[in-house]
């Protein structure tokens, strides 16, 4: 195998599997499949209208079934995953049924190491406290519900169809069914969302008493829905001091209620709250991400997937690698990568990651009030945290 992108990935060179297991080691597992489409919203997901009778659960679920099944062979014996994030789409429209499905292939593929983590996302419309006490059953031991807004016209801009008290009712019955890790999800910035929605829909938040939170700006991505409308002068873009100061009041809600940042996007009550496969991410760890379009790392190999259900399925089928692409991550792509990862986490980056000129960055941005340097490391300060990006550009020159 070649440097740089190739058409098929038919195996994975042997450096990759070298130190497979001494790194985190998870799966992903992508559901392509949603009620409706959010006009925000740029991942691989299809309506049923959008997929026809090409595509379904059931075809989906076989083509996964396959996928793992493969994976387990090209990787020679895997060690068992530590972490399962099934996420979409919307996996909670494949009821608790079919979450259990989906954990049992991943099971009967890889193994679970002992204490692992395994979550699903899901819409707060269609989940119950039958759906929780099921998925808690199958074995799953988080929930993250995408609430976004607790007002309804922001929901309205961002084509999100809950109502605006269902996350925190779901959040609710998630802790009823046994579940220890709940995360909500927010999305702030929306055009017409003023400081006082804001302020509710944080509050929201803290009256639900879940252990995590993920906050995020909101980003008008090309080719949605709401990147046409903002080009119709429909909606205004999202003002970037505004986004600044949304984040500086999500981050003082959430502390004052006892939630610690950990990651710049994100908060939890305690070092055991947080979100360990995200972390695997952020660490640099392997993760074989299964299902269409989910992308791939082990080793500093990174592929993925075809993005259409019916050709993923179509593919596994006739017992091919569903692959659209892959690339061999070079060690100035792995530097890069490990600098803008790891230094959005509270810990922060080694100063040894850095060579002599990014060490220089590190100090003028310390001086500057952007990072602070100690024991050995560079961590984000509060100010450093809104322009993480400029920063991390400065340390890798």
């Amino acid at each position: 195998m070649r440097g740089g992108v190739v058409s098929e990935l038919e195996v994975l060179p042997q450096a990759a599997l070298e130190g497979l297991g001494t790194r985190p080691f998870g799966v992903y597992v992508h559901v392509p499949f949603c009620a409706t489409r959010c006009g925000y919203c740029d991942f691989n997901t299809y309506t049923a209208g959008e997929l026809g009778s090409d595509s379904s659960p059931a075809s989906w679920l076989d083509g996964l079934r396959r996928e793992l099944d493969l994976a387990a062979r090209v990787l020679g014996g895997p060690p068992p995953a530590e972490t399962v994030f099934v996420g979409g789409g919307t996996p909670s429209l494949l009821g608790a049924d079919g979450l259990a499905s989906v954990l049992d292939a991943v099971r009967s593929s890889f193994g679970l190491a002992r204490g692992a983590e395994v979550t699903t996302e899901a819409n707060p419309e269609s989940t119950s406290p039958e759906f929780f006490a099921g998925i808690r059953d199958a074995g799953y031991t988080r929930v993250s519900l995408g609430m976004q807004s607790a007002a309804r016209h922001v929901l309205a801009v961002l084509d999100r169809v809950h109502t605006p008290g269902r996350p925190v009712l779901a959040a609710i019955e998630a802790r009823s069914a046994g579940f220890e890790h709940v995360n909500l999800d927010l999305i702030y910035g929306t055009p017409g969302e003023r400081v006082d929605d804001l302020r509710a829909s944080l509050d929201a938040v803290v009256a639900a008493e879940v252990d995590h939170v993920s906050a995020y700006s909101l980003i008008v991505e090309e080719g949605t829905a709401m990147a046409r409308r903002v080009r119709r002068g429909e909606l205004p873009m999202p003002d970037e001091d505004v986004l600044a100061s949304y984040y500086e009041l999500v981050d003082e809600v959430l502390t004052a209620a006892g939630l610690r940042w950990y990651e710049v996007s994100n908060w939890a009550r305690s070092e055991r709250d947080r979100c360990r496969h995200n972390l695997g991410y952020w660490r640099g760890g392997d993760w074989w991400g299964a299902g269409p379009g989910a992308h791939s790392h082990v080793g500093g190999v990174r592929w993925w997937n075809v993005k259409h259900p019916a050709r993923y399925a179509a593919m596994l089928a006739e017992g091919r690698w569903p692959s659209a692409g892959s690339e061999v991550l070079t060690e100035a792509d792995r530097h890069l990568e490990r600098v803008m990862l790891e230094l959005r986490i509270a810990e922060g980056l080694p100063l040894d990651a850095l060579d002599a000129d990014g060490v220089r960055e590190a100090r003028a941005a310390e001086a500057e009030g952007l990072l602070a340097l100690a024991g050995g490391r560079a961590v984000l300060t509060d100010s450093g945290r809104l322009l993480a990006d400029g920063v991390v550009r400065r340390l890798v020159g």
